[in-house]
């Protein structure tokens, strides 16, 4: 078995909160799940963090579609089964793009598969050396910042506001406030699922990677998350974050965004690259 196989990190916070950190592809990542403030049935994301090899991992975020049936179980269902198709690929020694993207072809057939109607978006940021890419379906989203705050990769929510500002007719601002936020057009567990694939992103010293849930993403701007993510500790910045989205769940202030909603999030830094 190759080394670091059996580390494989998973989350599914399906009533209390969690967190991890783990060691991983010369770095450290720190994962957190929780539900929506008040909610009495469990938390419909999973996340997933997945080393490929000693200088590789896969970080995935999950998110079971709201209001349709057995949300929790297509987000598990299309997590565990994209680790299990990545640890076949490792074995093989199969290269980690292929490997992805052959992971979530088989993620999406094992959610059609449940035959309940279920869907689930899902996020992958792939790390490999000093480099980054991401796999997009869904909402959820990956952003990779400098130190300094320079955003490297943002990817774009498959929505009707994603792709409004994409094509810059709505900002984000007001994207956050729009009436259509909700809506999602890409999932898996459908015939039509889509690869959004990112382009390599070369990551430099500190750099920090982030991919969340819509339940961030929809109540905190970029530039906040940035604030928070680019520097310091990687506990502090998950508490900070995850605290300043849970204050605009429980309460719209100040034209601020309030979407309550359950909330995850992945946090990956390398500190040093020569241990890539």
């Amino acid at each position: 078995m190759p080394k670091g196989i059996e580390e494989i990190v998973l989350l599914d916070a399906a009533f209390e909160p969690q967190q991890i950190q783990v060691d991983v592809a010369g770095g450290v990542a720190v994962a957190y799940s929780c539900r929506e403030p008040g909610k009495e049935t469990e938390n419909e994301d999973s996340v997933a963090v997945i080393p490929y090899g000693p200088a590789a991992a896969v970080l995935v975020v999950a998110d079971g579609a709201g209001g349709l049936p057995a949300g929790k179980r297509a987000s598990l269902t299309a997590i565990t089964t994209l680790a299990e198709s990545l640890r076949t690929a490792m074995e093989r020694t199969v290269i980690l793009r292929t490997a992805i993207l052959n992971g979530i072809e088989a993620a999406n057939e094992a959610v059609l598969a449940l035959a309940n109607g279920s869907a689930t978006t899902m996020t992958v940021l792939a790390i490999e050396g000093r480099q980054a890419r991401s796999y997009q379906i869904g909402d959820s989203e990956a952003i990779v910042v400098g130190q300094r705050g320079l955003i490297k990769l943002q990817t774009t929510a498959h929505s009707p506001t994603g792709f409004a500002v994409e094509a810059g007719f709505l900002d984000e601002r007001e994207a956050l406030h729009h009436a259509e936020r909700h809506l999602v057009s890409n999932f898996l567990g459908t015939n039509d699922m889509r690869i959004d694939v990112g382009a390599l992103v070369k990551l430099n010293l500190r750099d920090t990677i982030m991919v969340a849930s819509d339940g961030l993403m929809d109540n905190v701007h970029v530039e906040e998350i940035v604030d928070c993510i680019r520097k310091g500790p990687l506990d502090d910045a998950v508490s900070s974050t995850v605290d300043l989205a849970r204050q605009r769940m429980a309460a719209a202030r100040d034209g601020q965004p309030s979407k309550p909603d359950d909330l995850s999030l992945i946090l990956f830094r390398k500190p040093n690259h020569d241990a890539a």
